[in-house]
């Protein structure tokens, strides 16, 4: 994290009234309502175009437009108009918001807005001899991207002393193509080994049309509100696998496709009291409907958007699959907030949620080409309930000291009844299944912490916490037997769970000049998952998993004189996960998980003169988790450097007419593709701003 820098103090000051920070931006006494950016750049880069993208979130083309737009007109007595956007052109980012407000009766504001979100779809890196040693798994183009966009028109009532009513309608968009973490499996070195490395992509096409009605009022020491809200939409998307890449004649093109379309009503209210000047109570009821349909199907071919056409190639999949789902969700709320006595602040609260839902599905199972397909069925239905209470404490009244706690209990019950699921085609596949699961839920939650001004520029803050949640199944009815020698134990296998959390840190702030501030931090986490299945597994209790996290933070904030401030910061975690399997060594592909990585950082922003101002800063990261075990499993892990420099130089021409000039420069180093993500990025970005 860095310290922001304050505006430094230019030059011949101390010798008219202090300038506000905004004046001292604009370069003078005058304001203005009105500006616009002309801005024009470019993203040039050496090596993985795709992967520079998804860090710039930029495209690789020329880009040039209006970067920021207002303006703000009064067009009659109390009637204002304005107008606020952007466009981008070759970076697919614009905005336009038109705004009508007439005071003291309401007003309406129109939207529209569109911006594109890069993706690499590169699959896994194997170094794997001898067939496919050093390669990357690729698609025909990494270059990949998802646009996202929404349509909107409000209108507000704000009458005087009556009811404030808002209404919004809202149309939302995704339209593209994204990268998928399911990739597909190859025979990386002709043998029976078999790895699932290369890329899929997800082709995204959803609409959601919304339509909301709130309605706040106020009266006497009580702030009451209503809403409601109808949505619909519909979700079409489709995953793009590749089976057996390059292996002729046996590469499949798996297309699988996920509808769904859905209707949700939600209603809530609440209400806001000052029973006493020291007592506020607050409580809220909100009701939610949805109602959805689904389809899809997953069909092998000799290329993807097929027709089902029967192969001894072909794997498991679907046809003709059709379902719906009905659910509904209560939740309530209480909450007050008391200052029984001087410096002591307490806040009880209470929340419950049930949910109850329903579900059922229906389709044809399709396997090679010898085999009829079978007609598949499924249904489901469950409930649960949630009961959270919470208490948080702040007491002030110690000198020089803040000292705050509380805990967090949530107990819970629910059950779930499943029949079928993805049956069997000619006995190849999951068995078909009958469950009647009863779980409850324990969570609990304690926090404490203190701030401490031991000495003036002195400050020292500590705090922790410890969580833990449990979780256990009463399994009545399983179809399964449990058994692992016999391969037919999910879902119904585990009988208790439990996440267990202690956390630590600690934070000095020092101010030892007047001028200098010193940021340190730290902290510690620990966490284990203990695991229990069924007794006729033969198995007991194990501890399934350990994450050991430790953070280190230090930040500097200096500002030397009046027309320079600096920054630096460094931040380093040491973080690692280990499993039964990974720790005992019981396979070298499965390995400890490790998450450590540090970084540096730097900024500087110096007063050139009175119009100019420079602003530099520097960026440093590396990871180095990566360990090449391709010979066993997937190999996993970051292992990546990546270095920034940026240069910004403002020239203030006149009151109202500012020149920018930025120039960004990256080179980005990945292990865990082999150096196929590696590149040199250099960014040139410049604006014009005239304010009216």
């Amino acid at each position: 994290m860095l310290l922001t820098c304050g505006a430094p103090v230019r030059a011949g000051d101390t010798n008219r009234p202090a300038m506000t920070p905004g004046q001292m931006f604009e370069g003078g006494t005058n304001t203005y309502n009105n500006w616009v950016d002309l801005s024009v750049g470019g993203l040039m880069v050496h090596g993985n175009t795709a992967q520079a993208q998804q860090r710039y979130q930029l495209s690789n083309e020329p880009f040039g437009g209006i970067s920021d737009l207002h303006l703000q007109q009064d067009i009659a007595k109390g009637t204002t108009f304005s107008l606020d956007g952007h466009s981008l052109f070759d970076q697919h980012d614009y905005k336009l918001v038109l705004g009508l407000q007439r005071d003291e009766l309401g007003y309406v504001r129109f939207n529209v807005s569109n911006f594109r979100t890069w993706y690499n779809g590169a699959g896994g890196y194997l170094n794997f001899p001898p067939a496919h040693a050093g390669m990357q798994y690729r698609l025909p183009n990494d270059e990949l991207y998802l646009d996202r966009g929404e349509i909107s028109v409000e209108a507000g009532l704000t009458l005087k002393d009556l009811p404030k009513a808002v209404f919004k309608y809202t149309h939302s968009y995704r339209d593209g193509d994204k990268s998928s973490t399911i990739w597909g499996p190859v025979h990386p070195n002709a043998t029976t080994a078999v790895r699932g490395v290369y890329p899929s992509i997800y082709s995204i096409d959803e609409k959601v049309d919304s339509f909301a009605l709130d309605v706040t009022h106020h009266i006497k020491t009580t702030d009451f509100g209503a809403g409601v809200r109808y949505e619909t939409a519909s979700l079409s998307d489709t995953r793009l696998e590749t089976f057996w890449h390059g292996e002729q004649p046996v590469q499949r093109e798996v297309t699988d496709k996920q509808g769904t379309s859905y209707d949700m009503f939600n209603v809530h209210v609440f209400s806001e009291t000052w029973i006493k000047k020291d007592l506020l109570f607050s409580t809220g009821y909100m009701f939610a409907n949805l109602d959805d349909t689904f389809s899809g199907s997953r069909i092998y071919g000799n290329d993807f958007d097929v027709a089902y056409s029967p192969n001894p190639l072909n794997d498991l999949g679907y046809t003709s699959l059709n379902g719906g789902a009905h659910e509904q969700e209560h939740v309530a709320n209480v909450n007050l907030m008391a200052t029984p006595i001087k410096n002591l602040t307490i806040v009880p609260s209470l929340r419950v949620q049930q949910d109850n839902w329903n579900a059922n599905s229906s389709g044809i199972g399709t396997q090679g080409t010898d085999v009829t397909p079978e007609p598949v069925a499924s249904t489901s239905d469950g409930e649960m309930l949630d009961v959270r209470e919470r208490l948080d404490v702040r007491y002030t009244g110690v000198t020089n000291w803040v000292y705050y706690g509380g805990g967090e209990w949530t107990e819970g019950n629910g059950n779930l009844y499943e029949t079928n699921g993805i049956s069997q085609v000619n006995g190849i596949g999951p068995p078909p299944i009958l469950r009647l699961t009863d779980d409850t839920r324990w969570f609990q939650k304690y926090f404490i912490g203190a701030r401490w001004y031991p000495i003036r520029r002195v400050t020292i803050d500590a705090g922790g916490y410890y969580k833990r949640n449990e979780y256990d199944y009463n399994n009545i009815h399983d179809s399964t037997t449990n058994d692992p020698s016999k391969g037919n134990t999910y879902p119904a296998y585990l009988v208790m769970q439990n996440f267990e959390t202690y956390d630590g840190n600690v934070r000095l702030t020092l101010r030892p000049v007047q001028n200098v501030v010193l940021v340190s931090r730290y902290e510690y986490q620990y966490s284990t998952i203990n695991t229990a299945p069924d007794s006729v597994s033969g198995l007991g209790d194990v501890e399934s998993s350990k994450m050991t996290s430790h953070i280190f933070a230090q930040n500097v904030s200096w500002t030397p004189w009046s027309r320079l401030c600096l920054q630096a910061g460094f931040n380093y975690v040491v973080s690692q996960t280990k499993t039964p399997t990974s720790d005992t060594n019981y396979t070298q592909a499965v390995l400890n998980s490790q998450n450590n990585y540090w970084t540096v950082t730097f900024n500087s922003s110096v007063v050139v003169d009175d119009k100019t101002d420079l602003n530099l800063g520097f960026v440093y990261y590396q990871a180095d988790d990566y360990s090449n075990n391709s010979s066993a499993g997937l190999p996993l892990g970051a292992g990546a450097e990546e270095q920034s420099v940026t240069a910004t130089l403002t020239r203030r021409i006149t009151r109202n007419l500012r020149v920018s000039l930025k120039y960004a420069y990256s080179h980005y180093n990945d292990r865990a593709s082999g150096g196929n993500n590696n590149y040199n990025a250099q960014m040139v970005y410049s604006s014009l701003q005239y304010r009216f």
